[in-house]
């Protein structure tokens, strides 16, 4: 079986810009792509889960949606980063089993991708992002907030580099 970290995407890997759907509108946050090196070195899978509820509402399309992940991408490709896959909801509310904080797409992911959740991580900047660990034996970090964690399974740090360095210090 494969270990990975799942890493919401607006937030966490680049500057959240309200429904960003445009790629002159991306913008990593500092210290990801070293953050992600970091992961991507230990042997962790990367794999993107994201809720895109700007499809729903008409902001934009699935198809801006695919420009943005596939941008995304490839910019990380160039610092050899390798993105196994990103999944994302592209729905409003609570009828389907995909939008975080459910747990339909870190299923499909660990099915997908033969993944231990015992050996896995979940980073991201809003608590649905890491709720997985308070069902899975995932441990998970959440970034800069003031959201207090009543979990064990779940650390606050400042960033994805602080959060790579962590899971590198064991």
């Amino acid at each position: 079986m494969n270990k990975a970290v799942f890493l919401d995407r607006d937030g966490t890997i680049n500057v959240d810009k309200n429904y960003l759907y445009k790629i002159d509108d991306w913008e990593f946050i500092d210290g990801v792509v070293e953050g992600l090196q970091i992961l991507q070195n230990l042997g962790y899978k990367l794999i993107v889960i994201s809720n895109q509820s700007g499809i729903a509402r008409g902001y934009y399309t699935e198809k801006d949606a695919n420009k943005v992940f596939e941008y995304m991408t490839n910019e990380l490709k160039k610092n050899g980063v390798i993105i196994e896959k990103s999944y994302y909801c592209p729905h409003i509310g609570d009828k389907c089993n995909c939008r975080k904080p459910k747990l339909g797409l870190f299923y499909q992911a660990q099915k997908e991708f033969d993944i231990d959740f015992s050996k896995s991580f979940a980073i991201g900047d809003k608590l649905r992002d890491v709720l997985i660990c308070k069902k899975e034996p995932v441990k998970g970090f959440l970034l800069d907030t003031n959201i207090e964690v009543d979990n064990k399974n779940i650390q606050k740090c400042k960033n994805l580099y602080e959060a790579a360095n962590l899971i590198e210090k064991g």
